[in-house]
């Protein structure tokens, strides 16, 4: 339920819950975190991309009374956050891939929550606003997603229907999703990054519990990779 971005020498980590929805922020420099500033709007289930001094947050989950899903999008610049253009459409547990200036969100959980609930739906990002963009063939939220707004990969999730979880896997070419092959084991709230041909994606959940398995995405086919030390969603 945390958005992040950047590498793994330099990364940035923001929203949450704790269990209520928080604003903080904090930067990674390989070794240890420190607190920067935090978020205009506490939100958990938010999803992010971009650098750590130039990062882009959209989306979440509020707890404040009927304002759950948002539209809000932030941006950070590497000392605060500033609000940018809202999304189309409301929705928390979306995945994201880009830049801040071309970005690109994908599936989630629309609201308020007409039908279907679970949306397909997916939007690109200009630097201001947001416009939309090809729909996932399969709508889903709690997903994983990385890669470039003309190149993005989308894996994993919660979709409802029977079953409730997927392991379909597609590819973002800047205008359209295709299917990729699908990934070994069923899951959701799981994190994933990368790029569309060299993809890792890691922990999450499933009804046989909480897992720490990681699978990784060559362009075509996933593969068995060392799990984590630690199961978790």
């Amino acid at each position: 339920a945390i958005g992040g971005s950047g590498t793994k020498e330099a990364a940035l980590a923001f929203g949450g819950t704790e269990p209520g929805s928080t604003a903080k922020t904090e930067l990674y420099n390989g070794s240890t975190f420190s607190e920067v500033a935090d978020l205009n709007t506490a939100r958990g289930y938010i999803a992010g991309c971009g650098t750590q001094t130039a990062a882009l947050g959209c989306g979440g989950y509020t707890t404040a009374p009927n304002t759950q899903g948002q539209a809000l999008t932030e941006e950070y610049d590497g000392s605060s956050w500033s609000e940018s253009g809202d999304l189309s459409t409301s929705r928390y547990g979306n995945a994201m891939a880009g830049t801040q200036t071309a970005g690109l969100t994908f599936g989630g959980y629309k609201n308020p929550p007409s039908s279907p609930v679970v949306t397909n739906t997916t939007e690109e990002y200009d630097g201001s606003s947001w416009t939309s963009g090809g729909a996932l063939g399969t709508a889903r939220y709690e997903l994983a997603g990385a890669g470039l707004q003309t190149a993005a990969i989308a894996a994993l999730g919660y979709k409802y229907g029977s079953p409730l979880r997927t392991t379909a896997t597609e590819e973002y070419n800047g205008s359209s999703w295709t299917a990729g092959g699908s990934a070994i084991t069923e899951r959701s709230s799981l994190k994933g990054g990368g790029i569309q041909t060299s993809f890792l994606v890691f922990g999450g959940t499933s009804p046989s519990g909480v897992h720490s398995e990681t699978e990784g995405y060559d362009g075509t086919s996933w593969s068995t990779r060392p799990s984590l030390a630690t199961a978790r969603r």
